[in-house]
């Protein structure tokens, strides 16, 4: 499908034909995106999984994500940077279009600042200019959304940030995230008519805040309560996980679930607390079970978003736990779908500066200290101190000229922070990675998802098995 820009608007030929393609191979089509998951985080999820599968050699274990049969390299640069943020990343993949860094589902004429560098919001709330700042670029859950198909959007992060928000909403900055939940209202002041007259169906994640007034402790301005309003327009609102669980799928048309005022716990506190949150692969399967009463097919995206939070804290375990879960989401969709009629894409939107570090033995638990694959010693440095297999090139961790001696049981506890090579800010400040990510795909038109792409030429190739 070619898409041109005239008279100010986006014009989609394929979403005016009307009609599908005769070559369709695939009806139904879920996204999955496991933000910042690059290829080292998926590894040490997979011998972690080995490691408390007991497997003796947990190396050897593949990931339900690995069982796709087909596998290609994607380069993730966007529109001004070598090192993608989430906006442009997940966008390239959802519009075929590149952008500039900050820049959600917009032309790659859109800039997310001013001339003098500030940034085109403030508080939550958009100053984007009305005109000459780039044109909406249309994304594929609209395209869909026009054709008649169910469309369902699942994140653990708020539904607003940045991932979630290039499925459905257009804006110039990714932070002006009041202005991307108006989008989202049918009806509402600021909806996003390309979502037609009832809007998104399945919608499952976090971000409360930028649904309520600050009067409600949230943080609108307007003095709206998008959440009265989204209930107003037709939809079955839930906020725990328990009410999810209660949900009458089968007579429900349209669900929107927040569980949380901002993203939701990472799965290591998940499921250690009493949170009553739902798990990732709870949310994919009530979505699932709601859009594939849709006899035209479906959209749904789903996004494991705290695995980029924690390697953005340096925090391995947790980055891996919520690895594992955004891989049990995955198990759960395989399991409840027909692959002759459904495409399943997983990748990621960029990848992370965690590497591996020195010749660790087989065996080794990867959170662990070094091991030598020679004689099972533990690694020592130029000081003659251990250090730990996972690392990562920069972030708020410890960085000390004369490091500590690291003992197994702290480097394994669920709070340590890996040490890094450049110490950065604080906490959260390691950085996205510019290298490339992996993506696998199984099930109907899944065979043209090989070789070294462009995130750009993901969609081309999601449209072709889809007939558009």
């Amino acid at each position: 499908m070619k898409a041109s820009i005239i008279g100010g608007a986006l014009i989609c030929c394929a979403a005016a034909l009307g009609t599908q393609n005769a070559a369709a191979e695939a009806k139904n089509i879920i996204f999955f995106l496991g933000d910042g998951m690059g290829p080292v985080t998926q590894t040490a999820a997979r011998i972690y999984a080995g490691e408390k599968l007991g497997l003796e050699v947990p190396e050897s274990h593949k990931l339900a994500m690995e069982q796709l049969p087909y596998a290609a390299r994607i380069k993730t640069y966007s529109e001004d940077a070598q090192t993608t943020d989430s906006a442009p990343g997940m966008a390239s993949y959802m519009t075929g279009m590149k952008s500039k860094n900050e820049v959600i589902s917009m032309t790659p004429d859109t800039n997310p600042n001013d001339a003098n560098g500030n940034p085109y919001q403030t508080n939550g709330d958009s100053t984007c200019p009305a005109s000459g700042n780039g044109e909406r670029a249309q994304t594929l859950l609209e395209i869909l959304k026009a054709r008649g198909y169910g469309t369902g959007v699942v994140s653990t992060t708020r539904i607003t940030h940045a991932t979630p928000a290039t499925t459905y909403a257009h804006i110039c900055n990714r932070n002006a995230e009041n202005t991307i939940a108006a989008q989202m209202v049918p009806g509402g002041e600021g909806y996003n008519g390309e979502l037609g007259d009832d809007g998104i169906d399945v919608i499952l994640g976090g971000g409360r805040r930028h649904f309520l007034p600050t009067t409600d402790g949230g943080r609108r301005t307007d003095g709206r309560d998008l959440l009265v309003e989204m209930q107003d327009a037709g939809y079955t609102y839930v906020s725990t996980g328990s009410e999810l669980a209660g949900v009458n799928l089968a007579g429900t048309d349209k669900l929107f679930g927040i569980f949380n005022s901002s993203d939701l716990n990472y799965e290591l506190d998940r499921v250690n607390g009493d949170l009553n949150e739902p798990s990732l692969a709870d949310m994919t399967g009530a979505a699932i079970d709601i859009l594939s009463r849709n006899q035209d097919g479906y959209f749904l995206m789903v996004e494991g978003g705290r695995i980029d939070h924690a390697l953005h804290g340096t925090n391995a375990k947790r980055a891996l736990e919520d690895t594992l879960a955004f891989d049990e989401a995955i198990a759960t969709a395989v399991s409840k779908v027909n692959l002759d009629d459904t495409l399943i894409v997983v990748t990621a939107d960029h990848d992370h500066v965690m590497a591996f570090n020195g010749y660790s033995k087989i065996g080794n638990p990867v959170l662990g200290l070094l091991k030598e694959y020679r004689g099972g010693e533990l690694a020592l440095d130029a000081q003659g101190k251990p250090f730990t297999t996972l690392v990562f090139g920069n972030g708020g961790g410890p960085r000390e000229a004369n490091r500590a001696t690291l003992t197994e049981s702290e480097v394994l506890e669920d709070d340590y922070l890996q040490e890094v090579g450049v110490r950065l800010g604080g906490p959260g400040s390691e950085t996205h990675g510019g290298g490339d990510i992996r993506l696998t795909a199984g099930g109907a038109g899944s065979e043209r998802f090989k070789g070294t792409l462009d995130n750009i030429e993901v969609f081309g190739l999601i449209e072709d098995a889809m007939g558009l």
